[in-house]
């Protein structure tokens, strides 16, 4: 019925099949071969010192140039995927942009591992208020990050010193942990 339609068929020329993934590929490799050809730059031919206009110096930049330093470092982090402790490390760095000097006087990041912050206080009246604030911290690390990169802000009062046992202390005491966390 498509005869009298007057489709492609009906004019006695067969439609082309579609090209399936291996012809699109081969008709992609042969444009990219002609197009490097008119730039000159042919796969397998011979290398002339004249003639290639690619392969000579001078004043404007070409693949041979060196790379400024940063961009080197740049793609040196990438490719060794050091963006997410660098990133960190800056947070740590700028920890006290980040809180607020009356909070970083009180409470420093201690280390940053499976995405989890550890911060250290001085007192375990500090160490309270920044597991207050915990949410809005995260929120704002990940605001800086990037989303997910701090999932948890483990917050811990103060260490403290040894519990040494000593002729002064009371019965039952624990020592200057009594007072902490």
């Amino acid at each position: 019925m498509s005869e009298e339609r007057g489709g492609p068929e009906a004019a006695g020329t067969p439609r082309a099949p579609e090209p399936s993934g291996v012809d699109l590929a081969r008709q992609a490799l042969a444009a990219a071969r002609e197009q490097a050809r008119a730039r000159g730059l042919a796969a397998g031919g011979k290398k002339s010192r004249h003639g290639q206009p690619g392969l000579r110096s001078g004043a404007r930049a070409d693949g041979r140039d060196p790379m400024p330093l940063m961009a080197a470092l740049d793609r040196l982090r990438t490719e060794r995927g050091w963006e997410m402790p660098m990133a960190v490390a800056g947070v740590m760095e700028r920890w006290a942009q980040i809180v607020g000097p009356e909070v970083a006087a009180h409470c420093e990041p201690e280390r940053y591992e499976d995405r989890e912050l550890v911060v250290r206080c001085d007192s375990s009246a500090w160490a309270a208020q920044l597991k207050l604030l915990a949410p809005q911290l995260v929120a704002r690390l990940n605001e800086d990050l990037g989303q997910g990169t701090v999932r948890l802000l483990k917050v811990q009062g103060p260490g403290g010193r040894a519990r040494g046992y000593g002729p002064l202390r009371a019965p039952g005491s624990k020592g200057p942990g009594d007072t902490y966390g």
